[in-house]
């Protein structure tokens, strides 16, 4: 029943009942209207395992499926993120993936967000759900929705081969960033397979070393220099998979954050980030969105949302600190 992570909001509930909690949410959803207000209370207070538990005991007790009762009476948002709750990581990751890819246009945010951020064990997990989940394969689905060197950084993350030791090569190290350089800042046109070679590949010690290297080499950031060279998704990707390397929670961070300034907010991406990072390193986000934005992602939320979709993106996020 434990949480995914250590450092989330969400925690296992402790004297945890399922059958209580079942009859709760059956009682708060029968009859005329819903009382969302504990369907809150429970669900953004259980971990995704306790959820598992619930939803074992109301097909029980109720003889229906939980996740289509809660469908059939909640609307919007709010139904959004209490749908994705009810999943298994990488069942609600493949469900993301899947509603991104299918119909007309594709979310390339939500591929960038979940493949350049998980590990080789998440991804493998999440490409053999999205074949049982959906019959088909996510490679195929992405490669029939994508082109060009974008596909290519998808299909290598896709790949799930990235190193996952912490063996730094130091001279293999000064070599990586030389080839980077020499591929973007010193030429004309920019050979990207290089950035994806080293990027895609290597283990995380290594490319923070490699990154120190670059610095040195050409006088900026690597990110800088993604910025210069290219555009459109496939900077978008690159720039996503350095920052994860650097700091994942800090990626986060500037997403939420990017969701909801300026007018209008994402709501796709408050609702993934939230319900997908809430019991792993949400505690992490909040801490790097106070020290990136001088402000708390709970008053940001607050200020962006409104109704229930407010009150359980609160709740997930988890005290004002």
């Amino acid at each position: 029943m434990a949480a995914l992570g250590n450092r989330g909001t969400v925690t296992e509930a402790s004297g945890f009942n399922p059958d209580d909690d079942s009859q709760k949410l059956h009682n708060a959803m029968k009859g005329a209207g819903t009382n969302e207000a504990t369907i809150i209370e429970i669900l953004a207070h259980r971990t995704i395992a306790q959820r598992q538990k619930i939803k074992e005991s109301f097909k029980r007790s109720v003889g229906k499926e939980l996740l289509d009762c809660l469908k059939s009476e909640l609307t919007g948002n709010f139904e959004k993120v209490v749908v994705g709750l009810m999943m298994p990581a990488p069942v609600y990751d493949a469900y993301e993936l899947r509603n991104a890819i299918k119909g007309a246009g594709t979310e390339e945010a939500c591929l960038i967000d979940i493949l350049a951020s998980r590990s080789n064990a998440e991804k493998k997990e999440i490409i053999a759900t999205y074949k049982r989940e959906h019959g088909k394969s996510l490679e195929d689905d992405v490669c029939g929705d994508t082109s060009g060197m974008f596909q290519r950084v998808l299909v290598s993350l896709l790949a799930a081969g990235r190193d996952e030791s912490t063996k730094v090569d130091e001279a293999q190290a000064v070599q990586d960033a030389k080839d980077i350089y020499e591929a973007g800042e010193a030429r004309w046109g920019t050979d990207e397979v290089k950035f994806l070679t080293v990027l895609c590949v290597r283990n995380r010690n290594h490319l923070l070393r490699v990154f120190q290297e670059y610095q040195k080499i050409s006088g900026r950031d690597i990110e800088d220099s993604i910025k210069r060279e290219m555009s459109g998704s496939l900077e978008d990707v690159f720039l996503a998979i350095v920052k994860c390397i650097k700091n994942t929670p800090a990626f986060f961070a500037e997403r939420l954050y990017k969701s909801m300034k300026g007018l209008g907010t994402t709501d796709s991406v408050l609702i993934r980030i939230m319900v997908a990072r809430a019991e792993i390193d949400m505690l992490d986000i909040k801490a790097e969105f106070l020290k990136m934005y001088g402000k708390t992602l709970h008053s940001f939320i607050k200020g962006d949302t409104s109704g229930d979709y407010r009150k359980i993106l609160l709740e997930l996020c988890g005290g004002e600190k």
